[in-house]
Order: structure tokens, then C-alpha cells, then sequence
């Protein structure tokens, strides 16, 4: 009786009154699901609204946009698209209106899209602390993140007691987002500063504090130059407030796209969409500039609002709906349209293509990768063993790379210290998660640590004449290992051990890629990392470092087009060893 009335109400057929044929059952699935799908799209439009709850200034706030790309030379190209972002006042957790959530975690998952419970905890459009700023901490929320981020800029957090962030939000749990804007107010509720969270397609981010000091530039108001302003930028300049619009410039120091090169400079001009006093709901309106070595302006992007802010909370069921559909898609098309661009200024343009170069010391890099991640454990462990080791009293500030925030940063310090308040600071930053794969190929620790500096650049040292305290060199790197079977092994990877060459920064497209040197004059055989791991590492963790190891230089004999003599050379060499 139950499969009949099932049956009935979906309209399938019934076989012996009682039971679903095999293709009533498949239908019965496929509308089951269907309307599982409707309800979730239904169910945060019946979401209580909890805006009420936040006391602060400022609402959540749903802005449609539109983004315009206009480059000047050497080739001309534009284009726009629509571009949803959020905003939401910093300090404000939870949901609003059922649209958008700002909470530790992100998204729907599988379980809350099955689940039929009245509450549902997350929106469709999600904001989690841990993608901005400082990768991690999400138990520290929007505004325990941007204190600490405020205290590396020597900034006091106090000045700025109230914060709005503009960024375009999670979409059942896609994230693409290109750049953040985070307003910065004073105690009188004026905007008094910005920060620029710019993320490239290699996962790497730059922040970029901007105040209102030292501002460089008025607007020009030239005939060409008022074309590609914004309407909403001149608008808000009629206020005659200067604290609703924001102007600043500074030095261009990250990759972002491989048609512009890391030379030149950005201006920006923002107006202040909660103007005056976190009380409006003005529009988006934001210029960036950027601006070539001599100065000529290259690129203007524009980011101005498309139509009148969104309150989620003041939406009715319908207008809710109406909406989801009407932009849930806009955030999985973003890094399509970006590649459609792509291919045209590559293709049709024929514009020169810029390599990705390493980061610099301000730019967060991008996430290691499991090989990286294992290695960097290997060196955090043998660089604590080599201020451990040495005579003079040091401290030792290790930044990693890569990782998650919360083990990131180790202070290392030597036990001889009469007066450990007066032994020396240095801080040994690295800058990119590659450091860790090229450290290996080293043979000398000294010679590593100078060349990963001075030529390659992938680590930052703030005192490099403390280096000789504790890094090791070739006379001091022979030390015999002390475990069985370290001998053959050691001996193997000293016969593929080759040192890197160095990063040519920027690398240009008529650079020659980066590739391990492949003559014979190159220093081999065994590094004092070796023999470490060899002496100190437990048996786990010793041969996982062997395979890693092993398959990385194996893997750059024969794919990274190793000249035949010298791949036959060590392969005998090799295999004498095995023999």
C-alpha cells in the first residue's frame, strides 16, 4: 500500500498494485532527487533572518557588479562581465537571511544537502576566516585575522576599531577569488585605510596596506582618461567629502597575470561604499591603474556596481529565489572567462608571456605539495640539529613555507648561552616551497644557504654573517653515518646529486627553463642532510626520505633531458653499487 501511494503521487506506474516496475523506480530516484534539490534551494529562503543580531555599523550586503578590463598598449583589448561580490561587516558571524553565512566552516556539504532539518546553518554565498588573510586560524574569525595581519604592518589594530570586507564569496563551496577589498574605518566611522588581498591562479597572495598618507596623484581629468573612470568614482568625488574616496599608489611586486611583467606600479581609487558613517549603502566603485617602469598607464580594471545593493534580510521568498538563479552561476564562470582572455590576448594579440617567478619576501607563496610538506619536516628537524650544534650562542627564527599558519613559525636557539637575552636574533624566512626540493641537491649546507639567498632567492636572511655559525660546509659534511646500510645509500644519491642552477628572476618566455645541471664538474656525493637522516632519523622516516629523494633525482635524469653520456655514466656507476 505504501509503494502504491508513493507511486501514485509521483505518477509512476504500478506493477501488481503494490510495487514499482525497474523504470518506475529509476524515475521515482531521479524526481526524488529533483525535488530534494528544489527544497535546498527553497529551504534558505525560509531561513530566519539574523542580521538583527549584529550591533556594529555596516550590513551584510549583496553588491551585483560589473568587471571591465581595459588594456592600452601594446595591444588594445576590453572586455566585462557580471561579478557578484558580498560584504559583510567584519566581526559579524553567521547567517543572513539564509543567503549568506559567515561562519568556520564553508559551504554545503553532502550531509547538509540530504539533510531536512529547519535550520540550515549554512548559505549558498560563504565566507571562512581561513581563505583571507593569512592562511589558517579560522577559530581566530575575520577580525581576530586582520588584527594580527594589522600588527606585521606596524599598524596599531585600535585605529581602526570598525572594517567592511567586499570579496566574492564561496558557491557550494567553489571559491574563485581574484582580489578582496577590506575598508578600514576610524572611530568616527571615516575611511581611513584599505587593504588589497590580491590572489593569483598559482595560489600564491600579497596584501597591500594602504592609507591615506602620502597619497600620490589627483584623478586626471584628460579627455581619454575620463573614458575609462568611473561614472560612480566621479559621483562620489561630488560629495565633497574627502574621506569618501581613497587614492593611492605603490610599487608593483607580484605576479598576477603572464601578460604584465613584475615592473611598474598600481593607483588606486576607491570610493566608500558605506558612506557616510557605515550608515549608506552606496555603490562599489573601485579603479586600479596599473602603470608601466616609465610610467605609462597600461591597464585600467574597473569594479563598479550594477545595479542597487541587496539587503538578504529584507528579501521575501520569491525575490530570494529569483536571485539564486540569477547569480549562483557568475562564480563558476569567472576563471573560464579569464581563460577565454587568455587565449585571445595569446593567440589573436600575440602579447609576450611572462613566466611565473618565485615570490618575493612580502608575498605569501603558494601551498606545498606533499613531497615539499615531507621534505620541509626533514629540514625543520636538521636545522634545529644545526643550531643545536652550534658554539656560539644564537637564535633562530625559522618562517616555513607553504604550510598551514599555526606551523609555520619555530624559534630555534643553541644551548651555549651565558646570557641568552644578549645572543643574537636571525630570522631565516623561506619564501617559497621549492627552497625545499632544490636544498637537497646541495652538497655544502654554506654554499645552499648562500646561493638559495644571493642568486636564486628562495629564502630571506635577516643577519646572512651569522649564517657561518651554524651551516655546515664540505669539510665539515663527512661525517660518517652511523646506521647500517647508510653507507650504499648514501653513496647512490651522492652519484645522482647534482647542484641546481640558479632562478632567473623575472624568467622571461625566451628564458631558458630552470633544470638541474647535468655536467660532471658539479660537486656529488653525500650532503650533511644526509647524513642526518641517516644518524639521527627514525627508521620511518628515514626511508621515506630515501624514496623522495631517490625519486626526484631519478625523475630529473630522465625527463629533464640529461645528455645521454652522462645518464649512461651514472646508471654504471649505479649499478656497480647495486652489484
Amino acid at each position: 500500500m505504501f509503494y502504491s501511494i508513493i507511486g501514485a503521487l509521483l505518477g509512476l506506474p504500478i506493477i501488481s498494485g503494490c510495487f514499482l516496475s525497474q523504470d518506475g523506480v529509476k524515475a521515482a530516484a531521479v524526481i526524488i532527487i529533483f525535488f530534494i534539490i528544489v527544497f535546498q534551494i527553497v529551504r534558505p529562503t525560509l531561513a530566519k533572518a539574523e542580521q538583527a543580531q549584529w550591533s556594529g555599523p555596516g550590513k551584510v550586503l549583496l553588491f551585483p557588479c560589473l568587471l571591465s578590463h581595459t588594456r592600452l598598449f601594446p595591444k588594445k583589448h576590453s572586455f566585462s562581465y557580471s561579478y557578484l561580490t558580498v560584504g559583510v561587516p567584519v566581526g559579524f558571524e553567521g547567517n543572513a537571511g539564509g543567503l549568506v553565512s559567515v561562519l568556520g566552516r564553508v559551504g554545503p556539504d553532502l550531509s547538509s544537502l540530504l539533510s531536512f532539518a529547519p535550520r540550515m546553518p549554512r548559505a549558498w554565498f560563504s565566507i571562512d576566516a581561513a581563505d583571507y588573510l593569512e592562511r589558517g586560524k579560522p577559530e581566530l574569525g575575520l577580525r581576530g585575522k586582520l588584527d594580527e595581519y594589522l600588527r606585521t604592518q606596524e599598524a596599531d589594530p585600535a585605529a581602526y576599531p570598525y572594517a567592511y570586507l567586499v570579496t566574492a564569496a564561496r558557491v557550494l563551496g567553489y571559491h574563485h577569488n581574484p582580489v578582496s577589498f577590506w575598508y578600514l574605518y576610524d572611530a568616527d566611522k571615516c575611511l581611513a585605510a584599505m587593504i588589497l588581498e590580491v590572489n593569483n591562479t598559482f595560489d600564491e597572495r600579497r596584501m597591500y596596506f594602504l592609507t591615506r598618507d602620502d597619497i600620490d596623484e589627483p584623478i586626471d581629468h584628460s579627455p581619454n582618461q575620463q573614458d575609462i573612470e568611473p561614472t560612480q568614482t566621479r559621483r562620489s568625488e561630488q560629495t565633497g567629502s574627502p574621506w569618501a574616496v581613497l587614492k593611492q599608489s605603490w610599487p608593483k611586486d607580484f605576479h598576477v597575470s603572464p601578460f604584465n611583467s613584475r615592473k611598474g606600479s598600481y593607483t588606486l581609487t576607491a570610493s566608500d561604499p558605506l558612506y557616510p558613517f557605515m550608515q549608506g549603502r552606496g555603490a562599489i566603485s573601485i579603479t586600479i591603474k596599473l602603470k608601466s617602469s616609465k610610467g605609462h598607464c597600461k591597464m585600467v580594471a574597473r569594479l563598479s556596481s550594477d545595479g542597487a545593493a541587496v539587503d538578504p534580510c529584507d528579501m521575501t521568498p520569491g525575490q530570494k529565489v529569483i536571485f539564486l538563479l540569477s547569480w549562483w552561476w557568475d562564480c563558476f564562470l569567472a576563471f573560464p572567462r579569464v581563460l577565454k582572455e587568455a587565449f585571445s590576448l595569446f593567440y589573436r594579440h600575440r602579447l609576450h608571456m611572462w613566466y611565473r617567478p618565485e615570490p618575493l619576501k612580502d608575498t605569501i607563496s603558494r601551498k606545498a605539495d606533499k613531497t615539499e610538506q615531507h621534505l620541509e619536516g626533514i629540514f625543520r628537524r636538521y636545522l634545529q640539529h644545526l643550531v643545536e650544534q652550534s658554539a656560539t650562542p644564537l637564535k633562530v627564527r625559522y618562517i616555513a613555507s607553504g604550510l598551514v599558519q599555526d606551523t609555520t613559525q619555530l624559534m630555534l636557539s643553541s644551548p651555549v648561552q651565558d646570557r641568552p637575552e644578549c645572543a643574537p636574533e636571525l630570522e631565516f624566512r623561506v619564501l617559497t616551497p621549492v627552497f625545499y626540493k632544490r636544498f637537497i641537491h646541495y652538497l655544502d649546507d654554506l654554499d645552499a644557504f648562500s646561493c638559495e639567498l644571493n642568486e636564486s632567492r628562495t629564502i630571506w636572511v635577516s643577519h646572512p654573517d651569522l649564517l657561518p655559525t651554524f651551516a655546515l660546509n664540505k669539510l665539515s659534511a663527512v661525517v660518517e653515518p652511523t646506521a647500517s646500510g647508510g653507507d650504499i645509500y648514501l653513496r647512490i644519491i651522492g652519484n645522482l646529486r647534482v647542484r641546481p642552477e640558479r632562478i632567473v628572476r623575472p624568467l622571461t618566455s625566451n628564458s631558458v627553463a630552470t633544470k638541474a645541471q647535468t655536467t660532471d664538474n658539479q660537486d656529488s656525493g653525500r650532503s650533511a642532510m644526509d647524513v642526518y637522516v641517516i644518524a639521527h632519523e627514525p627508521p620511518c622516516s628515514r626511508a621515506a626520505y630515501q624514496r623522495c629523494v631517490l625519486k626526484l633525482f631519478l625523475a630529473e635524469r630522465m625527463l629533464a633531458g640529461v645528455a645521454p653520456s652522462v645518464s649512461v655514466q651514472r646508471l654504471f656507476r649505479l649499478a656497480s653499487l647495486v652489484a
